[in-house]
């Protein structure tokens, strides 16, 4: 996939022309366009999904979900085609009653959904036959995510017990590190991209995407030059690649993070036993489909990141 801003073209187009006069060369503009589509520049999409709530645990015995993940996939643009049908193919081969009524209308099989809380709930607390079909669904989805080639990094919050929890500056900082990863993925790949999140509310969107509009347009310089614009937020029925994110915070590293951080300290439906086949079935390849990197002062970053305020463990007990 070919892609270059406007903006690129003609800045290239009054490099090209004559100092002082832009319609010196009145054919700069056409010579720009033509040297810059002649490039092989890519572009990537980042998709964010959460799983969990902003509430607060006041007891271990307390209904509160006591994790809050929050979770990106990067997919090269040019896959997007066959990645979305691939993904309809799945959901019709694996859930067909859903896709009862649809007839041959093939792409409104993006419209059912299929929640990561239920498979959470199947795979932990259903009957065999609810478990095995959970455990194929997320054969597949973690197969989607390797044929192409997509990359995943995501922010996961172990809420304490009896501890206050403030859900908007988490929820605005892990954005603002997604935005953080999702730039030096770029900048590694000399590549654009634009980001685009589950929507929420009015009120829950606007101070998140205020947020990265304050990094964006510091007087100082875009701290994500090579994002375009501020977080668009979608309705996720539309969009496949924010379904798998569902997925792969819901049903992946929710249940994963409660087994390894909650269990034991935790009293409720959201640990379950059943969670440890999930760590021990998808460590290793959702291990490897993170994206990592150094900072100048050889820091790693990126990937899963863990605050955990029951153990302050680490996050890499999710992948041992």
């Amino acid at each position: 996939m070919i892609f270059v801003a406007l903006h690129d073209i003609l800045l290239i187009a009054k490099l090209n022309a004559v100092p002082g006069n832009w319609a010196a060369d009145p054919t700069a503009a056409r010579k720009a366009a033509v040297v810059v589509w002649e490039g092989t520049q890519t572009m990537y999409i980042c998709y964010i999904d959460e799983a969990g709530d902003t509430g607060a645990v006041k007891a271990a015995t307390d209904s509160t979900q006591p994790i809050l993940v929050i979770s990106a996939i990067f997919i090269e643009y040019s896959r997007l085609q066959a990645f979305t049908q691939d993904y309809m193919a799945m959901k019709a081969s694996l859930f067909p009653k859903l896709m009862t009524g649809l007839g041959s209308r093939y792409l409104s099989r993006i419209l059912p959904e299929i929640k990561g809380a239920e498979i959470r709930r199947n795979v932990g607390r259903g009957n065999s036959r609810q478990y095995r079909h959970g455990i194929r669904f997320l054969d597949e989805s973690v197969r989607l995510m390797q044929s192409h080639y997509t990359s995943m990094v995501s922010r996961v919050w172990i809420k304490g017990v009896g501890e206050p929890f403030d859900g908007l500056p988490v929820y605005t900082s892990s954005i603002q590190a997604i935005y953080t990863y999702f730039q030096a993925f770029l900048t590694q790949r000399q590549s654009f991209g634009m980001v685009i999140a589950d929507s929420r509310t009015k009120g829950l969107n606007v101070p998140v995407s205020h947020s990265i509009f304050t990094q964006k347009f510091r007087s100082v310089g875009d701290s994500y030059d090579r994002i375009y614009e501020l977080p668009t937020f979608a309705h996720s029925d539309n969009h496949a690649g924010i379904q798998l994110c569902d997925t792969l915070c819901s049903a992946l590293l929710f249940p994963m993070s409660s087994h390894v951080y909650c269990s034991g300290h935790i009293d409720n439906v959201h640990v379950q036993e059943k969670f440890a086949d999930l760590k021990i079935r998808y460590g290793t390849a959702l291990r490897n489909l993170q994206f990592r990197y150094q900072d100048p002062r050889g820091k790693w970053n990126g990937g899963v990141t863990v605050s955990d305020a029951i153990g302050r463990r680490s996050g890499k007990l999710l992948f041992t």
